[in-house]
């Protein structure tokens, strides 16, 4: 059977594999989880404690070519939004409020940012935005300079009465006929 230390160092190994730990934090953290099994093997309950402070600063999670998770640690991404929802479920926006990331901070590696910005102008997507916003421009002027014609309303139209229906013997055609006046001729 492996001992409480070794026990410790395994569960912190596992965690240090996903966490950038320094020597002393990896010291600490060994520290805290032996006494934890200690007091799990006496029969004491185990509060969890403080919450855990993340490893990273903001300048080391954002990096030129990647980013990292500053709520699990884990790097080498180009965005941060899907990983967010599918793996903590935040938004952005929580994320940046929880570590203190200016909201104007995008969630991306520059470079990759660069790329995608680099790939619009080279398809000139930015020609085609100004010339969409000049044409938008030009109807909202246009409508300006158009006096609105007001529309009169129409009067409400007469309800129909409903028809009363007729009996069956009413719509057979009569079988007499008046006799027809004959011609005169001249």
């Amino acid at each position: 059977m492996s001992s409480l230390v070794e026990i410790a160092g395994q569960l912190v190994a596992a965690h240090a594999a996903n966490t950038k730990l320094t020597t002393e934090e990896l010291i600490l953290e060994i520290s805290k989880v032996h006494a934890a099994l200690q007091a799990l093997e006496a029969g004491q309950v185990v509060e969890g404690g403080v919450e855990a402070k993340t490893a990273l600063t903001v300048k080391e999670a954002f990096k030129k070519n990647e980013i990292f998770c500053m709520v699990c640690g884990k790097g080498g991404f180009k965005t941060l939004a899907r990983h967010l929802s599918t793996s903590h479920g935040m938004k952005p926006s929580a994320y940046k409020k929880q570590f203190g990331i200016p909201s104007k901070q995008p969630l991306s590696a520059k470079s990759y940012s660069e790329s995608r910005k680099q790939m619009a102008l080279d398809r000139g997507l930015a020609d085609n935005l100004a010339l969409a916003r000049q044409v938008r421009m030009a109807n909202i002027e246009a409508r300006k300079a158009v006096p609105a014609v007001p529309v009169k309303a129409k009067a409400p139209a007469k309800a129909k009465a409903p028809k009363a229906k007729a009996s069956p013997a009413a719509k057979a055609p009569a079988k007499t006929k008046a006799p027809a006046k004959e011609r005169v001729e001249k």
